[in-house]
């Protein structure tokens, strides 16, 4: 049977395949043996990146696989001698849109773009940060801005989150993909929370990146609550196993880290937004539920909610947000800059102190550095995303398709719920820093999952050429 299976196969794909099996090892051997060993790791580097680089050529959707694969293990870094270091996605967006430009002028001869709205706005939002940091050059108060070291990592934050956006919109090219990296999501972020859950009983504990983040979390949640309920094509093992895959979230954000509001409240509201997409009336039962439960218990929630917080207290987040809005005042429409503001805050006093903080919500931080425009942009994306999503969840096909567009709305509802709870969407400087940014990514790249999808669907619909 194997004999017959080689016979099939094309012969240069039998030499390409002696070559590396053979060819390889031996050439590996040889620059050990040739040059030393600091010279034999840059070689060998540059050889490896050269082969995974045909390798995206060859798939583009591998990128997206090796993003969400970076998120979760690997745990790379690389100082910046300040208090934030930078990751391996930070790293592999650039490169990963930069060979996506080449393969389009250099071996397509053409430039091939299907912008989809939720493109626009999220190329919208990168160039309103671009602006601003311009702007944020300006003198708008008698301290200095930022350094710029942290100004250019804020604007990095935007311009890799609308990136990383993009590329899961435009390369996502065909529906198995979406699903091999859906599933290889959900392994990996099981296994992180087992991880962390129990780190001296699994052995892998080191290769896993440390991150527990509301974005992250949230889309654990969304993904397989929606599989789990929607997907009627798995196997009942599997539909169980992401049921105990959600409840093993909730058990770490409500019993672990319960005076972590952004860790569970959020998966709630996601679970409550699908609930309500796939059966309304019952999606409002258990909103009232919750609402009730949330008022009667108001007291003890605050308890655990606010006044176990170490580092803010409501009081101080209402004062902080007045000064926020002061400082903002001085250039509504484009903002400070990114990372500024929190330069400018020892100007005023919060509670009898002039200290340095942030906002502790998104969207003033989003105001605070980008302006109302930035704002505008923001709002307009997650307003093109819920569109195409609610357009998609009953003409997606029953199976992990209409899951997923299910799964998508759940999750950006809950995204945009973090938000407000101060969790970020998009990291900021001197909270999270660019290390948050491994948790956040994951929701700009499944949503742009969800555009791809929708491309996907709009291709198929297009009529055949006419034969001539």
């Amino acid at each position: 049977m194997l004999t017959n299976s080689l016979r099939r196969l094309p012969p240069d794909y039998l030499k390409l395949r002696l070559l590396a099996v053979v060819g390889l090892p031996l050439l590996a051997l040889a620059i050990g043996y040739t040059f030393s060993l600091s010279q034999a790791v840059l070689i060998l580097g540059a050889l490896g990146a050269l082969v995974a680089a045909l390798l995206l050529l060859r798939w583009p959707s591998l990128g997206i696989a090796t993003l969400v694969v970076s998120t979760v293990i690997v745990p790379f870094s690389v100082s910046t001698g300040t208090k934030t270091n930078l990751n391996l996605p930070v790293f592999l967006i650039p490169g990963f849109i930069a060979l996506g430009l080449f393969d389009m002028t250099a071996r397509k001869g053409h430039f091939r773009f299907i912008l989809a709205r939720a493109d626009l706005a999220a190329l919208g939002l990168s160039l309103a940060a671009a602006l601003a940091f311009t702007l944020g050059q300006l003198p708008w108060f008698p301290l200095a801005p930022a350094p710029i070291t942290a100004q250019l990592g804020g604007l990095a934050v935007f311009l890799l989150s609308a990136g990383a956006f993009l590329l899961a919109s435009h390369q996502l090219r065909d529906k198995q993909w979406l699903r091999r990296i859906t599933w290889l999501f959900l392994l990996l972020g099981s296994l992180h929370l087992l991880a962390f859950l129990a780190p001296n009983r699994l052995p892998l504990r080191g290769l896993f990146n440390p991150i527990i983040s509301s974005v992250f979390l949230t889309w654990i949640v969304a993904l397989a609550f929606s599989q789990a309920l929607f997907n009627h094509r798995l196997h009942p093992f599997w539909r169980v196993a992401l049921a105990l895959v959600v409840l093993l979230t909730f058990f770490l954000t409500f019993f672990r880290l319960r005076a972590w509001a952004s860790g569970w409240l959020p998966g709630v509201v996601t679970v409550l937004v699908i609930i309500y997409l796939w059966r309304p009336r019952l999606g409002l039962v258990l909103g009232v539920v919750c609402g009730s439960f949330a008022l009667f218990y108001m007291n003890e929630i605050l308890d655990v909610v606010v006044l176990q917080d170490n580092f803010y207290s409501l009081e101080t987040r209402l004062a902080a947000w007045q000064i926020l809005l002061e400082i903002i005042n001085v250039n509504p429409l484009l903002g400070l800059g990114p990372a500024n503001y929190y330069w400018y805050t020892p100007l005023y006093n919060i509670l009898g102190y002039y200290v340095q903080f942030n906002s502790h919500n998104q969207y003033l931080d989003i105001i605070a550095q980008a302006g109302l425009v930035g704002l505008g942009c923001f709002a307009w994306w997650a307003y093109e995303l819920a569109r195409i999503g609610w357009r998609l969840r009953d003409r997606a096909p029953a199976g992990f398709e209409r899951a997923y567009v299910y799964a998508a709305l759940g999750g950006l509802a809950g995204t945009l719920f973090a938000g407000m709870l101060g969790d970020w969407i998009l990291p900021f400087v001197y909270n999270v820093g660019l290390a948050g940014f491994k948790g956040s990514v994951v929701g700009w790249l499944f949503l742009g999952g969800l555009v791809g999808l929708d491309k996907i669907y709009r291709k198929e619909q297009e009529p055949a050429p006419a034969e001539v």
